[in-house]
């Protein structure tokens, strides 16, 4: 049991509360919420176990679910993200498809399909031919190297355990920082690599510990957060449906060599999962 159910549950086992207390709690919160406009699920300045116990609190007290507020940072936003990826069922098939859609409508969807062997076929990325599927032998890479799915299953679902597993790895990591490389390397996991539900969990909590991850606000779609290079020369934005634990767009991805690809301009909306139905 987690922190999150351990509070809930504690909550759950007290005695109801009296009829004054039960009014006074009511006649606070209709204060609180006049005016307030429904936009998420945590109440601002709260980490998640006392969110949750805040929440508790007034179902019990008032019979109804009080309006919650948006999340007041990323860390929030990233640990409501990998509550929800650890709890989602990772879907079953026969090909990990990732669909690209660019919002600069000169570029071509991008489409392509992995299988579960290690086959990939592509659709629409940089020199493919108009409307064709065709093999592509680009691996899956995490940190610029090929890893497998055995390989992602196999990494650590502890979030300081993952980033000391990524620093480890040997890769070609396009002359990043070690940081830098590990930051991308965490990213990777959780916007198109397959992996497992723990261990996309893991990557969201260690991305939450990162100080150079800002929340912006919420946008269509999710909240927005900012990954900031330290040296102020490169801003990777994405935008966060911490619900379903997806990311809905972003304006750069991790190419297959470790760096990046996008640019500063524009977003990318990724799609991603898992399905029977081949390429085409």
């Amino acid at each position: 049991m987690d922190d999150l159910d351990s509070t809930l549950a504690t909550l759950l086992a007290k005695p109801e509360p009296s009829t004054e207390a039960i009014n006074g709690s009511r006649d606070r919160l209709n204060k609180r919420m006049r005016g307030r406009r429904r936009v998420g699920w945590l109440v601002p300045g709260l980490g998640l176990a006392t969110a949750a116990a805040a929440a508790a609190v007034a179902v019990i007290a008032t019979g109804v679910t009080a309006p919650a507020a948006a999340p007041a940072s990323a860390r929030e936003v990233l640990l409501m993200a990998a509550v929800s990826a650890e709890r989602t069922p990772e879907g079953s098939g026969d090909y990990w498809h990732v669909t690209r859609k660019w919002s600069d409508p000169e570029m071509p969807q991008e489409e392509s399909w992995t299988s579960r062997d290690g086959r990939r076929w592509s659709k629409g990325e940089p020199g493919d031919p108009p409307d064709a599927v065709v093999t592509d032998p680009a691996p899956l890479a995490l940190k610029g190297v090929k890893v497998t799915l055995e390989d992602l299953d196999r990494l650590p679902t502890d979030p300081e355990a993952l980033k000391a597993r990524i620093d480890e790895l040997p890769g070609d990591d396009s002359g990043l920082r070690a940081s830098e490389a590990r930051n991308l390397s965490l990213f990777a996991l959780i916007t198109e690599l397959p992996a497992p539900s723990e261990v996309r969990s893991a990557a969201f909590r260690a991305l939450a510990t990162l100080p150079e991850v800002k929340r912006t606000g919420t946008v269509d779609n999710g909240e927005e957060l900012l990954i900031a290079d330290p040296d102020g020369k490169l801003e990777i934005k994405l935008v966060i449906d911490p619900d379903n634990a997806r990311v809905m767009r972003t304006n750069y991805l991790v190419a297959d060599d470790g760096s990046l690809a996008g640019g500063p301009v524009g977003f990318i909306s990724v799609t991603t999962g898992w399905t029977d139905q081949p390429p085409q």
